[in-house]
């Protein structure tokens, strides 16, 4: 009797763990359920604080900066460039020790401004700060990097250089200056084609005084800094670049709006070679890349050979723009340590973005990307790692396969997981380079819809799993691919069979299920 008591209860408790499991099991949400939609990220959703980062790779503990109490509300003309009144506002300031230089409520006109080590320039509400279209004012030349060269060239808008403890912040609005003689005079050809690379970036002076032609300046570009803050601020009328740390430690970007839509060159937030970055609740409508990280260009690059790594975006929205979120195309000091999550792309061109050339050096490896929505104009995931001819000529030509050198770039170990993908044209495009293909890249858990299905050139070591794709063609441009394997996922379609024109991939794991 008592053995059947004792074996009921055993029964009774595993029964209880069981059923338990079973519940809990049940309660966990799928995933895909607890992706953000587009009114929960961005800047209009930003809080007060900075919640802690957990990424999957070790970063630094980000925080809200300290400044020294000493605040100063500059007295501003309503009609002629407050340059000189802001400048030694910020100079005297940052000798004293530093403290908070205040842009009062009005629209001023400034030309380029320079932050100085502990000064936090805020902006009260109802602030604008207009500035000049005129290349004088953006003169003499400043150290800079322009699409990853480093050149002696126009500032910023606000530019620093070796400062530290630095911070734009408040709720006014900057307009830029892509008008007059700064739009007039703004490059056009390949930058190659501008820049002597056999001279020391010291002598590479290119602001304007000797040619007829400008590198015009970027909204706000901090360069060899360490714990850069910008908060709260919106950008307008760009002439380049919008916000671009480059050569930064320790940087936060949160709760910014960036307008540059239909603005050449008009990328929104572009990390250069910086390390330790948080960027969370912007929101960028832009008229080029999004989120962009970059690394240096070709063998200027490899020189410096400084990485963009340990970067965090995440609770951002992407409006217009060519990419949601982008690395390269230049990525010489290699971009790692790259983690994207709870973000949303409506209505960018491409969704997750990848590029580089064969002689653009360096790559990317370690990029997470996770828990992302997309409603898109073209595909959702896509690298492109040819170029075109216009930029590299015949080194844009798939063939032949060249010879591996330190100019070859790579892109490697790349982990994309719980994405909603709404409307795209294409899931996913891989154009790889035949002697240096994609290699190890996992796609978990989605759910998307498509026009069309995929392109794989140049790729190996692919897995997709749980993943259902709904779209009305079944056909797989694959090429040069090897090691390509589908694991418990499905293609909702109309087409009686897949098609895969060129190379012949297994198939196993991908169901062909008619469309509802």
């Amino acid at each position: 009797m008592k053995k059947i008591t004792l074996f009921i209860s055993l029964l009774s408790i595993l029964c209880f763990y069981n059923c338990k499991q079973k519940t809990e099991t049940s309660q966990t949400p799928n995933p895909l359920e607890t992706i953000p939609t587009k009114d929960q990220v961005g800047r209009a959703a930003l809080p007060d604080t900075i919640a802690k980062v957990t990424a999957p790779f070790t970063t630094v503990d980000f925080k809200k900066p300290s400044f020294p109490e000493r605040n100063i509300t500059l007295s501003l003309d309503a009609l002629n460039l407050n340059t000189e009144s802001i400048q030694n506002a910020i100079d005297s300031l940052s000798n004293q020790g530093g403290g908070t230089i205040i842009i009062p409520k009005g629209e001023w006109k400034t030309g380029r401004i320079s932050l100085k080590s502990n000064i936090n320039l805020h902006f009260e509400d109802g602030a604008t700060l207009r500035f000049s279209t005129d290349v004088k004012d953006y003169q003499p030349a400043v150290f800079n990097r322009v699409e990853s060269l480093e050149v002696m060239s126009l500032a910023a808008c606000i530019y620093a250089n070796n400062q530290n403890n630095i911070a734009i912040t408040g709720n006014g609005k900057l307009i830029g200056p892509f008008d007059g003689e700064i739009k007039a005079r703004s490059y056009m050809k390949p930058i190659e084609t501008l820049v002597d690379l056999n001279k020391p970036a010291n002598e590479r002076i290119h602001d304007g005084s000797q040619d007829d032609w400008i590198f015009p300046p970027k909204f706000i570009a901090p360069i060899n800094c360490k714990n850069v803050y910008i908060e709260g601020i919106s950008l307008e009328n760009t002439a380049f670049w919008n916000i671009v740390p480059t050569y930064c430690d320790n940087v936060i970007i949160r709760g910014v709006y960036v307008n540059s839509y239909g603005i050449p060159r008009g990328d929104g937030i572009d990390i250069e070679s910086s390390k330790n970055v948080l960027i969370e609740y912007c929101t960028l409508n832009t008229g080029d890349d999004c989120f962009t990280m970059k690394s240096g260009r070709g063998e200027d690059g490899l020189n410096v050979n400084k990485p963009t790594e340990n970067i965090v975006v995440r609770y951002c929205l992407a409006q217009k723009g060519h990419g949601g979120i982008t690395c390269g195309s230049e990525t010489a000091g290699v971009i790692r340590n790259l983690y994207v999550h709870d973000c949303v792309f409506d209505g960018t061109v491409v969704g997750i973005r990848f590029k580089t050339r064969r002689p653009r050096g360096g790559g990317g490896e370690h990029l997470y990307y996770d828990r992302i929505r997309m409603n898109l104009e073209a595909t959702a995931i896509k690298w492109d790692m040819l170029g075109t001819p216009a930029y590299v000529g015949e080194l844009a030509e798939r063939l032949p396969a060249r010879p591996v050198n330190e100019l070859t770039p790579f892109y490697k170990d790349i982990a994309i997981t719980n994405l909603i993908i709404e409307n795209s044209t294409h899931f996913l495009k891989i154009y790889g380079i035949p002697e240096s293909p994609l290699t190890n890249l996992t796609i978990n858990n989605v759910t998307a819809k498509s026009t069309e299905l995929m392109t794989l050139h140049d790729a190996k070591h692919i897995r997709i799993t749980n993943t259902t794709i709904t779209t009305p063609s079944a056909t797989i441009d694959a090429l040069n691919c090897n090691d390509i394997t589908f694991n418990n996922s499905a293609v909702k379609t109309d087409a009686k069979s897949f098609k895969i024109p060129n190379d012949s991939i297994s198939l196993k794991g991908l169901r062909l299920e008619p469309s509802i």
